[in-house]
């Protein structure tokens, strides 16, 4: 792949300062970039524009971003943020993936089977409180329980007086805490999705390229007690789409950066974690890619998490470019530098900040001691177990810790079992989405013998997982032997609490009931010797920087609701000027120029209705906005908050983003609006789904 060399020395100059001048940041909703804005391009969003669009934006809990666009609960995301509902949906007989879907009326709009949809609508900084519990000379276990104690009671206090879903969000590694309160929706139903053949177009081949030709859209509706939910703040379509160098915003839900990262996490980062993930991430792309090329019924289960599989390698193969680049680990360097010796020139920022990197560094040291068995068996938030590769096993885990944590005080429990968190985690546990028990035994085989690799062969704990059996037989006799696929038995032993977990033979149960204790231990660890001492660190470097720098810096991303902004432009690549926007007609000569064959082959209602289209239309189009995974599915709007585009991926030198901002060559992508009514109208004969975008029913 092309990696990140070119663009380095034009990256440099905007790491001098902590924020660049150039269209950088991930802002929070309540600290926009006002004088940015003023500055460059002579815009101040009101109150009222922000509120707006805060509460028009959605976050997908299956991962991905999104945006109401009509009054009637239509909800607009990309087709690769839907997936996850259109193959839990289809069938070998219909599958939507394949073919695509359109409800003609809503009468025949299905329901997603576990997808919840989270509108942000309100933002309180509760970082006195959280920091406040913690004093000085607690030890880090104590610490760790306190701050847990307090975030959960922060979490059911904000839960029971408004009914919101309420999350204490880490800020800045930990130099502030802010709770958010989302509206959830849990009925959400599909109306259109076009096949995946237009909407993931050019494949493996094209992902994180540019020029590209997608039509990555997927449009659901939110129902409330059986009927459409009616929202105050939609998004008003804008026909005419970006134009070329339009102030355009993005607001959506970028998942996870490192920019401020040490360099010592960075360079654990480059070293250990990076190229552990890339390891793993490839063997489950071969283990699945070996399944599908089986039956085509095989591709269709796997087809959902081999995309999601390959398209994290592709990421994590250009975040490893950018720490192996000696330009870029530089240039990070000189600013921590730059940073440190203005708190060493300070007596009193030294004497309350100055340890906070060493520290940082300290914790770094155990967790690569621990790192393997932490990777390998522990579960936490959004956590699963390397060597357990399986949603048979993640159910019985997760049944059982309920059961242990259910009777135990709200703020002694482990964050993802709090009273605030309950509701979403049921809503996973009792899914009705299909398990298929060939693709579960492959998996959870291949998993195990990772943790045989990793631990060894004479490993007691492996010994005991596998039984005396090999990884494939064991994985087949669990599989084959639970009963944990059934819903009606995981509600059973959920409603019966530890009694009912005790008193069941089910081989899940029993395999769950021996890695509790361990996981429990080696989680333990983790939390109170790395993640506590390395909140409390990041802290420290945090006040630090607000200190020197003031608070005009945004935080890393944390999978919450941000504000990106910049121009519809375009830009050059190797002397060549790479379009701002490419067309429909487009389309079909980079299928030509590909043979029309797979991934480049059009769906046969693309042929047939090209000479109904104006050619011309802006199909994709780029953006200097500052993004990252998680913000797929976000909407584009102008000046005046109308949408213009919707956010489906990144150029390829967008994916050093994870640690530096640039906008040379870096650039987000997104579907044009007049685009996709282009496609709706005359492809598709949609007529429904546009009058209800345009207003014009």
């Amino acid at each position: 792949m092309k990696l990140i060399r070119n663009i380095i020395l034009f990256a440099l100059c905007s790491l001098c300062v902590p924020f660049s001048r150039a269209d950088e940041g991930m802002w929070l909703f309540n600290n926009p970039p006002y004088k940015i804005l003023q500055d460059k391009y002579h815009f101040q969003p009101t109150a009222a524009w922000l509120d707006h669009l805060q509460k028009a934006s959605v976050r997908f809990n299956s991962g991905g971003s999104g945006s109401f666009v009509s009054a009637d609960g239509l909800v607009m995301t990309n087709h690769h943020v839907g997936a996850d509902c259109l193959q839990k949906i289809s069938t070998q007989e219909k599958d939507y993936m394949k073919t695509g879907f359109e409800a003609r009326s809503g009468a025949e709009e299905p329901k997603c089977v576990d997808l919840e949809l989270n509108v942000l609508m309100s933002i309180e900084d509760v970082t006195a409180r959280v920091t406040a519990a913690v004093t000085p000379g607690m030890s880090s276990a104590d610490a760790e329980k306190t701050r847990r104690a307090v975030i959960n009671e922060i979490e059911k206090e904000s839960r029971d007086k408004t009914g919101l879903r309420s999350n204490v969000i880490t800020l800045y590694n930990g130099g502030q805490y802010h709770l958010y309160r989302y509206k959830r929706y849990t009925d959400v139903r599909l109306v259109f999705a076009p096949q995946k053949a237009i909407a993931f177009f050019g494949g493996d081949p094209d992902n994180f390229e540019y020029p590209r030709y997608d039509l990555d859209i997927c449009f659901f509706r939110v129902y409330e007690n059986n009927q459409p939910v009616h929202v105050e703040h939609f998004l008003k379509w804008s026909e005419a789409g970006a134009a070329e160098g339009d102030l355009i915003f993005v607001s959506g839900n970028p998942g996870r950066t490192e920019r401020l990262d040490t360099m010592a996490h960075l360079e654990y980062q480059r070293d250990l974690a990076v190229p552990g993930t890339l390891n793993l991430l490839r063997r489950r792309e071969i283990l699945l890619k070996n399944y599908s090329d089986r039956s085509t019924e095989n591709a269709r289960r796997a087809e959902d998490e081999l995309f999601g599989i390959q398209n994290s390698r592709k990421a994590y193969l250009g975040m490893l470019g950018g720490l192996q680049d000696p330009a870029v680990m530089e240039k990070k360097s000189s600013m921590e530098k730059s940073l440190r010796d203005k708190v060493g020139g300070d007596a009193k920022l030294q004497q309350a900040y100055g340890d906070g990197w060493d520290q940082v560094a300290a914790t770094l040291k155990t967790l690569v001691k621990i790192r393997d068995e932490y990777n390998l068996i522990s579960y936490g938030p959004a956590k699963r177990a390397q060597a357990f590769n399986s949603e048979l096993f993640d159910t019985a885990m997760t049944l059982l810790r309920l059961a242990q944590e259910s009777p135990k005080p709200n703020n002694e429990r482990l964050r993802e079992f709090s009273e605030a968190n309950l509701e979403p985690l049921k809503l996973q546990l009792f899914s009705e989405a299909p398990i298929y028990d060939d693709l579960e035994t492959v998996k959870l085989a291949d998993s195990l013998g990772l943790m045989m690799e990793v631990m060894g062969a004479d490993n007691d704990l492996v010994k005991k997982v596998l039984a005396g059996k090999s990884p494939r037989d064991r994985a087949t006799e669990l599989v084959h032997g639970t009963k944990l696929k059934d819903v009606a038995v995981r509600k059973q032993l959920a409603e019966g609490g530890m009694k009912a977990i005790d008193a069941s033979n089910d081989p899940m149960i029993g395999l769950a009931k021996l890695i509790d204790p361990p996981a429990r231990r080696i989680r333990q660890t983790y939390e109170q010797q790395v993640d506590e001492p390395q909140r409390q660190a990041y802290g420290k470097i945090a006040n630090a920087r607000f200190a020197v720098y003031g608070s005009s810096v945004y935080p890393d991303a944390t999978f919450t609701l941000r504000l990106a902004f910049g121009e519809a432009k375009g830009y050059t690549e190797a002397g060549q000027k790479i379009p701002w926007a490419t067309t429909m007609g487009g389309t079909y000569e980079h299928a030509t120029a590909h043979e029309n064959k797979e991934p480049f082959e059009l769906p046969a209602i693309w042929k047939e209705r090209k000479a109904k289209l104006n050619l011309s239309t802006p199909f994709n189009f780029v953006n200097t906005a500052d993004i990252i995974g998680g913000n797929s599915g976000s909407p584009v709007v102008n000046r005046a908050g109308e949408l213009v585009g919707i956010i489906f991926d990144g150029n390829i030198q967008s994916l050093v983003l994870d640690y530096i901002y640039t906008d040379q060559e870096s650039r987000a992508v997104a579907v044009h609006s007049a685009g996709i009514l282009e496609a709706l109208r005359k492809v598709y004969s949609a007529e429904r789904l546009v009058g209800e975008l345009t207003g014009k029913k």
